[in-house]
């Protein structure tokens, strides 16, 4: 009986009902506890959400959620970005020994739905695949790097050919200002400096740099500051299958996507 004096009674259905949901429930937290390998241990880390996993812990500035971690679980720990654990690097040593001593170890990208929705999976830098051709082209790019860090100009008072290119950006860079200034006053400057280093891709690449006011550089910069903030879940949306699997059926209407690969 209960207090007020009604019976209390429950069905064979709601019985079953209340067993199934506890079973999924519990289906959902072991299917989303990241496997170890038998033998070895998972760094360490906070508890988190089923599905969602650390999403809330992270927020809005998940560098600063990612420090306070860190201060308690050491230089090393995992959390879960939705279902995908994630290693987190902390501390000079730490990431030096990760990237420099142990580079062959951790050379992979995670697939990341952004890069694969603009590139199709085929971008050099983000691409999962890290496997001879991979590293035939990171060997080409650093090749091409080292040369144009120590071969020089002769008739140039540069360095090498890297300087060269850095040095007249920024005069160029410089004199861009000085016009604004003369002209309006005050401006922000962030999209001037990402042409500048734009354009010294472009000079290392092509041979030729562009004018601040070039239409089509001016829309890949805006193209690449919409990519890095696509997505309503940020971090979370390049971890989610539901993204991904929406991505597919906005691929072919998007038109950022077609300029892109354009």
């Amino acid at each position: 009986m209960l207090s007020g004096g009604l019976p209390l009674s429950i069905s064979a259905a709601e019985l079953l009902l209340a067993a199934a949901i506890f079973c999924l429930i519990f289906w959902v937290v072991r299917a989303s506890r990241p496997r170890v390998p038998k033998g070895l241990k998972s760094p360490p880390g906070p508890w988190g959400w089923p599905l969602i996993g650390h999403m809330l812990t992270l927020g809005k500035n998940p560098q600063v959620a990612l420090a306070k971690l860190s201060q308690k679980y050491g230089d090393v720990l995992q959390i879960r970005i939705g279902t995908t654990p994630v290693v987190v690097l902390s501390g000079l040593d730490t990431i030096h020994q990760a990237l420099v001593r142990q580079g062959d170890d951790f050379k992979g990208r995670p697939d990341l739905y952004t890069f694969t929705f603009v590139t199709d999976g085929k971008s050099m830098t983000f691409s999962p695949d890290s496997g001879p051709v991979w590293a035939a082209r990171r060997r080409l790019a650093q090749s091409a790097l080292k040369s144009f860090s120590i071969a020089s100009d002769p008739t140039s008072a540069s360095s090498c050919y890297l300087e060269e290119h850095v040095s007249k950006e920024a005069e160029c860079l410089i004199s861009k200002f000085q016009e604004l200034m003369a002209d309006v006053g005050h401006f922000d400057p962030y999209r001037y400096v990402v042409v500048s280093v734009a354009n010294v891709i472009c000079a290392i690449c092509f041979g030729q740099r562009y004018d601040h006011n070039n239409q089509e550089l001016l829309d890949l910069v805006d193209l690449n500051n919409e990519l890095c903030i696509r997505g309503p879940l940020g971090w979370g949306y390049q971890y989610s299958k539901v993204g991904k699997g929406c991505g597919e059926a906005e691929r072919s209407g998007d038109s950022s996507c077609r300029e892109c690969h354009l």
